[in-house]
């Protein structure tokens, strides 16, 4: 392994599906892969947008804590919808973990997520 990026790895959030680190930290930045809405112990989807939008962002604050990082440090963050119809109740359950300033981002819809998922949302923070 390169001294220039260490893996993050918490049983807060859900393990790897493939063969690819839960995050990682390069320099000043950790990369968090995409987070599904999947609760952590029991491996299962809750119903509905909302519920696997908060329990994405769950893992990924998860994720940044096992780093040394937070949600007030996110700089950018990428929100992958199954139907962009799910914006607006996605974005609500968003903007209540972010605040001024917020990250940019992204949303965009995609044919399909992994495991049928709703909703996927991955970051870039900073991390000292």
């Amino acid at each position: 392994m390169s001294n220039l990026k260490k893996p993050i790895v918490t049983d807060q959030a859900p393990s790897a599906i493939g063969p690819y680190s839960q995050a990682v930290v390069a320099g000043s930045l950790i990369f968090a892969s995409g987070q599904l809405g999947v609760d952590p112990k029991t491996g299962e989807f809750p119903d509905g947008v909302e519920a696997q939008a908060k329990q994405s962002l769950e893992n990924v604050r998860a994720l940044l804590e096992a780093a040394g990082s937070g949600l007030d440090r996110v700089v950018k963050a990428t929100m992958f919808l199954k139907d962009m119809n799910d914006f607006a109740a996605a974005n609500a359950v968003y903007g209540t973990f972010f605040v001024e300033p917020y990250p940019a981002r992204s949303t965009i819809e995609v044919a399909r997520l992994p495991k049928d998922a709703l909703v996927e949302i991955e970051v870039i923070a900073l991390v000292d």
